[in-house]
């Protein structure tokens, strides 16, 4: 069911992508303006972002096999990253269109239509981008949220050159259409490389993010009270799913029973607070000077 409802949001961005491309291509064939263009062509970035969307999505969606035992989450992060790559293409092309206006300004034609097309091509990318990135939050998807985050540099890309375009039907200054162009594709080149960076973090098994890492320590001083310590807590990110390792540290005159039953609670208590959360505990003697040996080793987490 949730696979079903995450590609459902993917043929949605793919909708999305092919109409407002329709759109951008009509307000460019109207008024020849460079920036229009431009928003076209990162349009057609789009759609290429949204079917590798749906792509990864269908495999991230995947139950545990033999052969990946932790199941296909990692999948998104490369759907994530390739909508990166796409977002840095879309800056490079406005810049490479852009350009050559600045040494020879083309009028304008149409403006007002044109800019009347583009705007209808802005709002379905608002409203898609909107849905997106709060799906996205809901079900800790990477690659909806990658989407989203696509679809607004979309529309901040299509809000500054509807300014651009609009106040050089007004002045007649014709600079200002591949200038605003320039800015917007800076702008936008910045929120690829963010996303790269993501899906390099998640990639490289990153640790938890500080609220995340926050809830976790909430949780473990639920179960501290002096006789019951926790060190050596090992987080990492795999696109939805969250991993936590830790060594439970109990009195030595437990039984394993009690032991187990309370690493039993912990893990409960986190999956209750934190869906999606996959807990591994390590039960050692709270009095033994060997169980704190392993707590220079390296690792990902809150504490060693």
């Amino acid at each position: 069911m949730v696979a079903q409802s995450l590609t459902r949001y993917a043929w949605l961005s793919i909708a999305a992508a092919i109409l407002t491309m329709g759109l951008k291509l009509l307000a460019w064939h109207l008024t020849g303006s460079v920036g229009l263009l431009s928003d076209a062509l990162e349009s057609l970035v789009n759609l290429g972002g949204a079917v590798m969307a749906l792509m990864m999505l269908r495999i991230a969606m995947q139950p545990p096999d033999d052969d990946h035992a932790y199941g296909h989450s990692k999948a998104e992060y490369f759907s994530s990253g390739f909508e990166g790559m796409l977002i840095l293409i879309a800056g490079g092309l406005i810049i490479w269109q852009a350009v050559p206006s600045l040494l020879d300004p083309q009028p304008l034609e149409q403006a007002w239509i044109g800019l009347a097309v583009s705007a209808a091509a802005a709002v379905v990318n608002l409203i898609v981008a909107r849905i997106l990135g709060k799906a996205g939050r809901e079900h800790r998807s990477i690659t909806l949220q990658a989407d989203s985050h696509h679809l607004m540099t979309d529309v901040w890309t299509s809000v500054g050159i509807l300014i651009g375009v609009a106040l050089v039907a007004v002045t007649g200054w014709r600079l200002l259409d591949p200038i605003i162009a320039i800015a917007v594709a800076l702008n936008i080149l910045w929120t690829g490389v963010r996303l790269l960076r993501e899906s390099a973090d998640g990639l490289m098994d990153a640790a938890w993010q500080a609220d995340e890492l926050q809830s976790l320590e909430e949780v473990l001083n639920q179960f501290r009270d002096g006789t019951v310590e926790f060190h050596a807590i090992r987080t990492r990110r795999a696109a939805a799913r969250r991993f936590v390792t830790f060594h439970l540290l109990v009195p030595g005159a437990w039984s394993v029973q009690q032991a187990h039953e309370l690493a039993e609670s912990v893990e409960a208590r986190l999956a209750q607070l934190m869906p999606g959360v996959s807990a591994i505990s390590h039960i050692e003697p709270i009095e033994d000077p060997a169980s704190y040996a392993d707590a220079t080793h390296l690792g990902s987490g809150v504490s060693r």
